[in-house]
């Protein structure tokens, strides 16, 4: 062989060795690679698997193929094991565990099975809550192992608005579900406390016909298509009224309020067609969307594409009939309950509104008006209590920060009376007399409010009653003492609240748990006599009346003024900053000026026993119509009274009682009570101030020019009243025989007056004198002289008390003015009395009958030797001379005077004389 084939053999030896080391790798990376496919093509179907989840790949056309591999087996297998792993929990406890869920928070009607209760009418009335979820069908997670099925509830009632969607083929499956959810509302609670407004875009009757027997007891209302703003307009008033009338304590929504349900919830279902609504339409869904849920209003929106800010609720209906939910998501299938049977749907509703119907024509009583237990409430943001009934449910008043002041009219024999006491007897049943005070004023003649006071029949009284006045007549001067009484207590209230760096009562209380603060509500009925007259009274109760209008709300301070007319009252209704903060408005039938008038008289044809109430200043909206129940009748007020009066605190005190027809008893006075001997200037008690306090008037005897004391007035009866009152407080505030007393009496008519008054202080134990028209002169000389001689020092002792009590000094003029030898007159005697008595504990307590009389007695042009006197059936304009201009005003009244001291008085004093008891 040669060379050259043997160089030739060993390359393609070489080659062919060559080939073969590259057939080999090429094979081991093609094996590599189809495992590495293999490899990345199983973990793909993993991914697939778990991220589609294992029912939607076993369901998947595209992936049968794959799942027939037996190289995927293992990657199935690990998933389908996982996947129990993961359901695990789910399907031990999740099922059982949202079952025990829904039973817990959707009791009765709102999930159990309609055969339970489908034709028995509610009897919840909210106090117990309302339930969280309501039963719309069952749901199962397909997508689990096992699957199980669980109930699938949705929030509705204070919670969430409900959106409901669904395609032509299923809008049947979305009528079941709306009027199903409808009759587990209405049979859920008392009958009335739920009402549906239905509106349908495509028909005006139709919608929901199952429900149609609610219609004749005002619980379905059905709305024309063309009007859907009329239904938004409704429900809008309606949240503004729940806004002024019910969340007036600072809740957040009605839900809040606590206890029995007061204000029913408006469920309006809006049907649509799949098309947007109008945009005025759209914005004002929204603003009833947003502001709803607080205030008792649910939508229930189908087939209308909306977006609200506000909770809502969405269930989506498929073709097939199945259903999602936002509430249990994407994974949970819903299969909604079938329609409730239609041929008992029907009655159902026609029973619940027969029990509504029941429950409207039953006539409410005063025992209805009453809570459940006695002074449970906190008044800290207010006051609310119901007064009466519409159709069945109560109507309630409220006072608070927003609502702060009341205005009640109605002529008489309208029922006024019998509202206020409703009104009164249902606060005062709520609340403690810690939270609550009552002051309650009664012009004219009347004696409304005598019974909140103790009386000879009927010795208990109202404890939340801090003052009571009845009879105050023409006293109108009691009612500007009120209202300066509370405008000093709203200062009191307000210093205390910017001490603790706080501005209204309910964070006062919060501040200071420990102080007393209650609610003070002020009553005055027939307010209008208080500024009846164009005179220095009524302007003085209008600026205090505004001060406390204006400011008596944030201080827990309000008012309810009471009237039969009140049209012609200038003082009061021409002032529009004190008209607008009387935002409550009662008007009992034909009453006139108390709502928005002319265009609201809702008042003009009112039935008898019925008001309305109004939170909003009286605009037609807030109208309320309510039936008053009998308060006045025995067994009603009188019971409730007899009640609280044995509940009462030990430590409470009886109210003060005013009454304008009684003659006030010097003995029981406390301020004559307080009075004993040993004081250095004694003081005098002429009558009763008409003042909250009942106090006395008072003129103190101090060893000064001018104190003396004047009566003017025609009628002995009256200036014996003072004159009695006077000279016993004096008496009881000196040991017996330590002073004189001479009573001189130069009038017929008032010898019985001066020998009772006399036999009172020798009875006393003091030195009395009583003298006639003949000793006149001699006593006013010998006084005289007896001052004369001490003033230029002929005695050294200085001398005692001694008062001068003179009946009539006019009836001794004629005869004073008789000069004795020594050229003096009894004028200059009586004269030199007035002048230097006082500084020597001498003093003169004198009845003028007549104004010119008295001037008659002194020095001409000269009046400071009387620095006290109280005048009676004498003309302002007549008493000038004596005191400031403010007596102009004055209009004489029976047994009313009018008392002045210059020496303590800007402005004088209207003052009751005393009943001076009897001669023992």
């Amino acid at each position: 062989m040669s060379r050259r084939d043997e160089r030739r053999r060993r390359i393609e030896g070489a080659f062919e060795e060559f080939r073969r080391a590259v057939a080999a790798t090429l094979g081991n990376a093609s094996r590599e690679l189809r495992q590495l496919a293999d490899d990345r093509a199983r973990d793909m179907f993993e991914v697939m698997l778990r991220g589609e989840g294992v029912d939607r790949a076993l369901a998947d056309p595209l992936l049968a193929k794959a799942l027939k591999k037996e190289k995927f087996e293992q990657q199935l297998a690990r998933t389908m094991i996982d996947r129990v792993d993961a359901f695990r929990e789910w399907s031990e406890r999740g099922p059982g565990r949202l079952t025990a869920l829904v039973n817990a928070v959707a009791p009765g009607p709102a999930s159990w099975p309609p055969e339970r209760w489908l034709g028995q009418p509610g009897t919840e009335d909210g106090s117990a809550g309302v339930p969280e979820l309501w039963r719309i069908g069952t749901g199962v997670v397909r997508a689990a192992p096992e699957p199980q099925t669980f109930p699938v509830a949705v929030p509705l009632l204070d919670h969430s608005h409900l959106h409901v969607v669904s395609t032509p083929d299923s809008r049947e499956a979305a009528d079941a579900v709306v009027e199903n959810l409808l009759l587990r509302l209405v049979s859920y609670f008392q009958p009335g406390l739920v009402h549906v407004h239905v509106w349908d875009v495509n028909q005006l009757t139709g919608s929901l016909p199952g429900l149609y027997p609610l219609t004749r007891a005002g619980l379905l209302t059905v709305h024309d298509p063309a009007r859907l703003h009329e239904l938004l307009d409704e429900l809008s008033d309606h949240i503004r009224r729940v806004h002024t009338g019910v969340l007036v304590e600072g809740h957040q929504s009605v839900r809040s309020v606590g206890g029995r349900r007061t204000e029913p919830w408006r469920v309006a279902v809006l049907f649509g067609n799949r098309q947007a609504l109008k945009e005025e339409h759209q914005q004002q869904l929204q603003r009833v969307a947003r502001n709803g849920l607080a205030c008792g209003v649910q939508l229930i929106i189908v087939d209308i594409p909306v977006t609200v800010n506000s909770p809502i609720e969405t269930v989506t209906i498929a073709a097939d009939q199945s259903a999602t939910t936002t509430m249990t998501g994407k994974h949970v299938t819903v299969a909604l309950d079938p329609q409730f049977p239609q041929n008992q749907v029907p009655r159902a509703c026609a029973a619940i509104a027969e029990k509504r119907e029941e429950r409207r024509t039953r006539l409410s009583t005063f025992a209805d008006l009453l809570p459940e237990g006695l002074w449970r409430e906190s008044s800290a943001a207010g006051v609310v209590a119901p007064v009466g009934y519409d159709e069945g449910e109560p109507v309630h008043v409220a006072l608070g920060d927003t609502s702060p002041h009341a205005l009640v009219g109605g002529p008489s024999g309208s029922g006024k009376t019998n509202f206020l006491y409703a009104m009164l007897g249902s606060l005062a049943a709520r609340y403690h007399p810690d939270e609550l005070e009552l002051y309650l004023l009664d012009f004219k003649e009347g004696v409304s409010f005598a019974q909140f006071a103790p009386g000879r029949k009927d010795p208990t009284w109202l404890p939340h009653a801090r003052l009571v006045g009845v009879n105050v007549n023409t006293d109108r001067e009691f009612g500007v003492a009120l209202l300066r009484f509370l405008a000093d207590e709203m200062r009191r209230r307000a210093d205390a609240a910017k001490l603790h760096e706080v501005t209204k009562l309910e964070q006062l209380r919060e501040e200071d748990p420990d102080g007393r603060w209650p609610r003070i509500v002020a009553v005055v009925d027939e307010f209008q006599y208080l500024f009846g007259e164009r005179d220095q009274v009524t302007a003085q109760a209008t600026q205090l009346l505004e001060d406390v209008a204006r400011r008596g709300r944030s201080q827990g301070i309000h008012l309810v003024l009471s009237s039969q007319d009140v049209s012609g009252i200038e003082g009061f209704w021409g002032k529009s900053a004190i008209f607008e903060q009387f935002t409550v408005r009662i008007a009992l039938p034909k009453a006139r000026r108390v709502l928005a008038e002319p265009q609201n008289d809702a008042a003009v044809e009112l039935p008898r026993w019925h008001a309305v109430v109004n939170h909003e200043s009286g605009v037609r909206p807030g109208n309320e119509i309510a039936r008053i129940p009998d308060a006045t009748g025995r067994g009603t007020f009188d019971r409730l009274q007899a009640e609280l009066h044995a509940r009462r605190p030990a430590d409470l005190a009886e109210p003060i009682l005013f009454d304008g027809s009684k003659v006030p008893n010097l003995q029981a006075l406390p301020d004559f009570q307080a009075l004993k001997p040993g004081e250095r200037n004694p003081t005098v008690l002429l009558g009763q101030v008409i003042d909250m306090a009942g106090s006395a008037a008072k003129v103190r005897f101090a060893r000064t020019p001018g104190r003396n004391i004047a009566v003017l007035g025609s009628l002995a009866e009256d200036a014996a009243a003072v004159l009695g009152g006077a000279a016993l407080s004096l008496a009881r505030q000196h040991e017996p025989t330590a002073a004189q007393f001479s009573l001189a009496c130069l009038a017929e008519d008032a010898w019985p007056y001066a020998e009772k008054l006399c036999k009172q202080l020798q009875n006393a134990g003091h030195s009395v004198d009583l003298l006639g028209l003949d000793n006149i002169r001699a006593l006013l000389d010998t006084t005289a002289a007896r001052l004369t001689a001490s003033i230029t020092g002929e005695t050294g002792a200085p001398l005692p008390p001694h008062y001068l009590v003179v009946y009539a000094v006019d009836g001794a003029h004629t005869l004073l003015e008789n000069k004795n030898t020594a050229r003096v007159s009894g004028m200059d005697s009586l004269r030199t009395v007035l002048k230097h008595g006082p500084e020597n504990r001498t003093h003169l307590l004198g009845w003028w009958r007549g104004a010119q009389r008295l001037k008659n007695s002194l020095p001409p042009g000269v009046y400071d030797d009387i620095g006290a006197w109280l005048a009676f059936d004498i003309q302002g304009k007549e008493l000038l001379s004596f005191g400031p201009e403010q007596v102009m005003a004055w209009s004489p009244r029976p047994r009313r005077g009018l008392f002045f001291d210059r020496f303590e008085h800007s402005r004088p004093q209207v003052v009751i004389p005393f009943d001076t008891g009897e001669e023992s």
